[in-house]
């Protein structure tokens, strides 16, 4: 137990720190909704029941959808794209999909390599973006769900100050809508940049976000 514990240590860390700070933005997010429901002189719910609406739902998801939206594009985006000096950027000769041998799938795939690394056709394909179209997949549901939890909430609100409700479609080209989606986006657009810069001249030591505390600044592609 103890090793597993230590093998699957990243993965188990960020995923209590998700419950928790779940847990947190709901607790506060009942105060908060409760206060609004004072103001407008409407009954206050329980911590249950605000967990299924849909106020809790859009700003649950709005998050997640720009979350994916930043690994989506930074998965395929670093395919192509080079930053000299960062680590989180390929070495500067290797932009693009790069040689099978390189990639080691097909004849080049060893006893190890996953099943669909050697298959042929539509399988290789597949598998060999599988981890970007997930991503992208998990951030276009995402913002989906974002869409119809939030015309539910922003009909909610309108209704509570005796103004008629909106369809999905009006939602969609609404300044609320574009509004909770781009404070996102652009805050983990900027993370990302951020970090792919920083990492040119800053080190983290025992990192593998970065490079080794004394390699040169234009090393590029080298990990701690």
């Amino acid at each position: 137990m103890r090793r597993w514990l230590r093998d699957n240590s990243l993965g188990l860390a960020f995923g209590l720190a998700f419950v928790l700070t779940l847990a947190g933005q709901a607790i506060a997010g009942r105060a908060e909704f409760n206060q609004q429901l004072a103001v407008d002189g409407l009954q206050q719910i329980g911590f249950v029941p605000y967990l299924t609406t849909s106020d809790f739902a859009v700003d649950v998801t709005e998050n997640w959808q720009s979350e994916y939206l930043q690994f989506f594009l930074y998965i395929f985006g670093t395919v192509y794209l080079l930053q000299r000096g960062s680590p989180e950027s390929k070495e500067l000769d290797k932009a693009g999909i790069e040689s099978d041998q390189e990639q080691r799938v097909g004849e080049h795939a060893t006893e190890q390599s996953p099943r669909w690394a050697a298959a042929e056709g539509w399988r290789r394909t597949l598998y060999s973006r599988s981890l970007g179209l997930v991503m992208a997949s998990i951030f276009l549901l995402s913002w989906l769900a974002q869409s119809i939890a939030g015309t539910a909430a922003y009909n909610g609100q309108r209704l509570r100050q005796l103004q008629a409700p909106v369809s999905w479609s009006e939602y969609l080209v609404s300044a609320d809508f574009w509004s909770r989606s781009l404070q996102n986006w652009q805050s983990e657009l900027l993370a990302v940049a951020s970090m792919a810069i920083l990492s040119v001249y800053l080190r983290q030591r025992g990192s593998p976000e970065s490079k080794p505390v004394g390699a040169p600044h234009h090393s590029t592609g080298i990990e701690g």
